[in-house]
């Protein structure tokens, strides 16, 4: 998609920034709501934004949620039932018909989080609708969101209508498709030149990933990374590994904590040619992660949904922002820094080379199964490879 000039991206941290900003919007909202989410919890934030997007139906509000069919299939039916009588448009993506199937379509999730108020202020990042705490004694899950207002909310209006009308032809709620196919373009309410990135199974299959090997290939002095999910093929892996040959400062922060197993040892697996080529490597361990961002010669940055591992850059819808403004750059740069120094521990090049090989069977073992996986899905056989 296009640069567009003239937006206004505000970084928010964490569900303590993004909810209340969302809940605002919503709050405000004269004609229509999109809100997108991979997983939507009955928690405390749950309730609230749903209650927030039935008062919104209630004065006459069109609101359009759209929910994955697998990360929201819990959601009880209460709660559905709740919003559908108020006039919420509720519907599922692709949803779960059984827990066993075969069939690759089932890893074709809709895994963004995406909301557009009115056309006019959109959303797009990581979070999604569920309270950031994840135990006692640990602080909020780390995370990052935009607002975004200007020109590039046509865009994103555009992409979450567009999705919408998609889900309710498949489905055969034909009277909910009846919506606008153009919007007007918000005017000019900032200087950032800013563009929206999606990831489908169409036209956009590597858009996100192309943005990435651009902005690493084109880096002259540092890229910093924080990604929660991190299992790059081998084209984005190369790309890091060109990149510190030729000089480039590489920092990346991973999540340290053990989330989803399988992925938490495959990646390490990369540890030993990443730190061989002089890469930083960081784990955060305060509590769990799960920021989607990037920042290049403080200048470029990315926010969104897309992990840097096979699920997102193969199979699911993504949605990032990309921008170029060095302000907003360097505030993003900054926060991952501050991060690093609080809250995790580098990975030195010496614990990786003398670990025992006994050490080292897992993680192996884990990175043959993703790629067996993979294989049998018929996903990333090119990119998985080695």
């Amino acid at each position: 998609m296009p640069w567009q000039e003239g937006n206004q991206l505000t970084l928010l941290r964490n569900g303590e920034q993004y909810f209340p900003a969302l809940l605002a919007a919503i709050t405000a909202a004269r004609r229509e709501v999109f809100l997108e989410s991979y997983l939507y919890e009955p928690d405390k934030i749950g309730r609230q934004v749903s209650a927030s997007l039935m008062r919104a139906a209630r004065r006459g509000v069109q609101v359009h949620l759209l929910l994955d069919g697998f990360g929201a299939r819990y959601l009880p039916q209460d709660l559905r039932h709740s919003l559908l009588q108020a006039g919420v448009r509720l519907l599922f993506f692709r949803p779960e018909s059984t827990r066993f199937s075969l069939d690759r379509q089932r890893l074709r999730r809709m895994h963004r989080k995406l909301a557009v108020v009115d056309g006019q202020v959109g959303f797009i990042g990581g979070i999604n609708i569920l309270e950031d705490l994840d135990g006692p004694g640990l602080p909020p899950r780390y995370d990052y969101a935009t607002r975004v207002e200007g020109p590039l909310v046509a865009e994103m209006r555009h992409i979450a209508a567009s999705q919408w009308r998609q889900t309710c032809w498949s489905q055969l709620k034909h009277e909910w498709a009846a919506i606008p196919h153009h919007h007007h373009t918000p005017p000019a309410t900032g200087r950032m030149p800013a563009k929206l990135l999606r990831r489908d199974n169409l036209r956009h299959r590597r858009a996100i990933e192309a943005a990435y090997l651009q902005a690493i290939k084109q880096a002259r002095e540092e890229i910093v990374v924080a990604n929660a999910y991190f299992l790059p093929g081998i084209t984005l892996r190369r790309a890091l590994l060109a990149a510190a040959n030729r000089g480039v400062r590489v920092v990346i922060l991973l999540q340290g904590r053990l989330d989803h197993a399988l992925l938490h040892y495959a990646t390490r697996v990369l540890y030993r040619p990443l730190l061989l080529a002089g890469v930083e490597i960081h784990e955060y361990t305060a509590g769990f992660m799960h920021a989607k961002v990037a920042v290049v010669d403080r200048t470029w940055l990315t926010v969104g949904s897309s992990n840097i591992d096979p699920f997102s850059l193969l199979t699911a819808r993504e949605a990032n922002i990309v921008a170029l403004y060095a302000p907003l750059a360097h505030e993003l740069r900054a926060d991952i820094q501050r991060h690093i120094n609080e809250a995790a521990q580098p990975v030195p090049a010496e614990s990786i080379m003398a670990a025992p090989w006994w050490r080292r069977v897992l993680p192996w073992l884990a990175y043959q199964l993703v790629r067996g996986l993979l294989g049998l899905t018929g996903y990333g056989k090119r990119e998985y490879r080695e």
